[in-house]
């Protein structure tokens, strides 16, 4: 199941911001959740080291653990290294390319914006969170949608990172934007070391 809790108490048990809101509230409580969260002692172990790993990047992208398990599993079939290919695959899903394009100001308003039906594949609504964008397609706001607050936000480039990602050529003012390529890893700013993520499952 998808963890549906308070977004900061998940950035504190994974001892790093997930969301741009997490940010600030991490600098002033960086410890786990609860009564005795300073005091919480962290196991070291291989497995628990590569398990928390394989946390964090699920909570990252707001995917169950079948989810996750299938996306390591097609990553797997593909040639280039299998956690290359696990963060490419993650970051075509629809939802975190209308995150990462700054249409929506984290991946639970972008899933809430794809399943109510806010957002359009080619000119077509596509109401399905996991659909996998290729490169060539054109992902954008509908025309009946522009006109509600958070994508007058978006147009504005409120939720817009610094630089966007190199495989997408986004227009905030059209509320659009077109995967350019296939997502390479040093063009994803995801702050996780994949290749634990790949022993957790390989073990």
């Amino acid at each position: 199941m998808r963890y549906t809790g308070p977004k900061v108490r998940l950035s504190r048990r994974a001892g790093t911001p997930l969301t741009r809101k997490a940010v600030s509230y991490f600098e002033k409580r960086p410890y786990p959740p609860g009564e005795h969260g300073r005091r919480v002692r962290r196991s070291t172990s291989d497995y628990a080291v590569r398990q928390a790993e394989k946390q964090k990047l699920r909570w990252y992208y707001d995917l169950s653990e079948k989810q996750l398990a299938r996306v390591y599993e097609t990553a797997k079939k593909r040639p280039g290294r299998t956690g290359e290919e696990m963060i490419a695959e993650l970051e075509l899903r629809l939802v975190s390319v209308v995150l990462r394009a700054g249409l929506a100001p984290s991946i639970y308003a972008a899933r809430q914006y794809v399943s109510h039906g806010h957002i359009t594949v080619d000119g077509k609504k596509v109401d399905i969170p996991s659909y996998r964008v290729k490169p060539g397609q054109v992902v954008a706001v509908r025309e009946k949608s522009r006109q509600m607050v958070p994508f007058i936000e978006a147009a504005e480039g409120v939720h817009a990172d610094d630089k966007i990602a190199g495989y997408l050529a986004a227009s905030h003012k059209d509320l659009r934007v077109a995967v350019v390529d296939r997502p390479k890893r040093d063009q994803v700013p995801v702050p996780f070391d994949e290749q634990l993520v790949v022993e957790y499952y390989a073990r």
